[in-house]
Order: C-alpha cells, then sequence, then structure tokens
C-alpha cells in the first residue's frame, strides 16, 4: 500500500524543473549531433561566401585584346596602363601593394607565369575627365602600352559636371589611344553614398556603357559590381567602403583587380587557342 501511494504522488515542481532540463539538453545534443553528421568539420568552410562574387553578365567582361594578345605571341612585355584618378591611385588602400593595380599585376603574374606583364599605375586623386586626358600623350601613350584601364566618371558626378560633356571627353580620349594601338578597357564609377547622392549618378553610368559601345571597348561596371557585393550581403559598406565612405579598401581593391584579371586572362587564353 505504501509503494501504492508513493506511485500515485504528483512529481515535486523541483523535480519537473531538472526533467525538463535534462530534456532541453538532450534535444541540444542530438541537434548537434545531426550537424555534424551533415556538416563535417573539414567540410564546414566551403559554405563561405564569396566575397568578389557576381552575377554572370557583371562577370563576363567579353574583352577583345588583339593589342595584348600580339604582344603575349611575341613572348612579351605586355604593358598594361592603369588610367584614373584615386581609385587607379589607391586612396584607401592600407599600403600600394593593396591597390587594384598592384593586386591585378600579382594576379597576372600568378595566372600567367610565362608572360612578363608589367602594371603602371597612372592614377592621381581628384581629377575629372577632363584633366586626366590632358596627360595622355605623357603618362600613356609615351609609355607604349598594350592595354589602358581607364578608370573615369566619379570625380565628374561629384562636381556635378554634365554627363555629356564628360563623355566627350571619354570618346575623345579612347580616339587618341586607339589610334595609337592601344587596347582600351573603361571602368565606370564606384558605389557609395556620396555618388548616389548627385542626380547625375545614373546618367553618367549611362553615357560611359553608350561610349564604350559606339567605340568598341569593353566597359568594367564597378557600379553595378560594388552595389551587388553589397546587396547581396557578400560585402557590407563598413568593409567595402574606407573611412569616408567614398574610397575603396584593400577587401574591395581586390575584388576589382580580381574580375579585372579574369577577364585579361579570359581574353589571352582565348586569343590563344
Amino acid at each position: 500500500m505504501l509503494r501504492d501511494s508513493l506511485k500515485s504522488k504528483p512529481p515535486s515542481p523541483a523535480l519537473l524543473r531538472r526533467e525538463h532540463s535534462l530534456m532541453a539538453l538532450t534535444v541540444l545534443g542530438l541537434i548537434a549531433g545531426s550537424l555534424l553528421l551533415v556538416a563535417p568539420i573539414g567540410h564546414r568552410t566551403q559554405a563561405v561566401i564569396d566575397r568578389c562574387g557576381v552575377s554572370a553578365d557583371l562577370a563576363s567582361l567579353d574583352m577583345n585584346l588583339p593589342h595584348v594578345a600580339q604582344a603575349l605571341a611575341a613572348g612579351g612585355p605586355v604593358v598594361i596602363v592603369a588610367f584614373g584618378s584615386s581609385s587607379t591611385y589607391g586612396t584607401g588602400a592600407s599600403a600600394r601593394d593593396k591597390t587594384y593595380p598592384s593586386r591585378l599585376a600579382a594576379l597576372l603574374a600568378r595566372r600567367l607565369p610565362g608572360a612578363n606583364i608589367e602594371v603602371l599605375n597612372r592614377g592621381i586623386g581628384g581629377e575629372a575627365a577632363a584633366a586626366t586626358l590632358a596627360r595622355i600623350d605623357t603618362d600613356v601613350i609615351a609609355s607604349h602600352p598594350d592595354l589602358v584601364i581607364w578608370q573615369v566618371g566619379t570625380n565628374d558626378i561629384l562636381r556635378d559636371v554634365d554627363p555629356v560633356a564628360a563623355g566627350a571627353v571619354i570618346r575623345e580620349g579612347v580616339l587618341r589611344m586607339q589610334r595609337a594601338g592601344i587596347d582600351v578597357v573603361l571602368m565606370d564609377v564606384q558605389f557609395a553614398p556620396p555618388v548616389i547622392q548627385h542626380a547625375t549618378f545614373r546618367e553618367m553610368e549611362r553615357v560611359i556603357a553608350a561610349e564604350g559601345s559606339a567605340l568598341g571597348v569593353p566597359v568594367i561596371r564597378r557600379f553595378a559590381m560594388m552595389r551587388e557585393w553589397v546587396e547581396e550581403g557578400q560585402m557590407p559598406l563598413s568593409v567595402m567602403l574606407a573611412r569616408d565612405h567614398l574610397h575603396m579598401t584593400d577587401a574591395s581593391y581586390d575584388c576589382l583587380a580580381r574580375s579585372i584579371g579574369r577577364g585579361i586572362v579570359l581574353a589571352a587564353r582565348s586569343s590563344g587557342s
């Protein structure tokens, strides 16, 4: 009878709490165990997001670089001039070897080890398109490059330059370089709060794309790339932009160089096949 009375006695609140705690720990242990079975430690790092990745239409630069291909076929050297303003100079980078031209040179050396490729940094901070145009002869043509990557447009937006006028400057500069036997690639503006606060940024983007299409030169759509890095959660603004909220950082310069480098390598290999 005593045994029966003990069996029928309800558990104490303290005992219930203890049982619930044990059940919770058991469930958590099962969940953790199942995660380990599904994703072993050696494979979980594969799920890390590629912060430099972009959609297919942005990744496909579709470069046609006949002068670069000719120089490579002849055994080099291949001279590339990075031409532009502060994004080319490398404002925001922690060191000179972290700028996009330096990162591009390192990437090309790894991807095309048999080639002698030199990347010259001809960026001057603060320049609008007209000021950059004025030094094409001395800073570009005099170096006899095979390829010029012209980063242009951002300072024109910040100074409220008419995009149509900037387009005319770009057209003149590209034509002069093409007549000198140089492959040209344009790079459009950067995605940053001070840029999109100006009403002309979309028109400048459109003008640069239109000039590239009319002149038959590829356009690196930097604005769209950077916006995608942020919107897709690959690179927050605090990582992509320096403390001034305008210039790029080591991380974004590296991603930019990787994108440009892939385009150059694909163009070189397709021309050589």
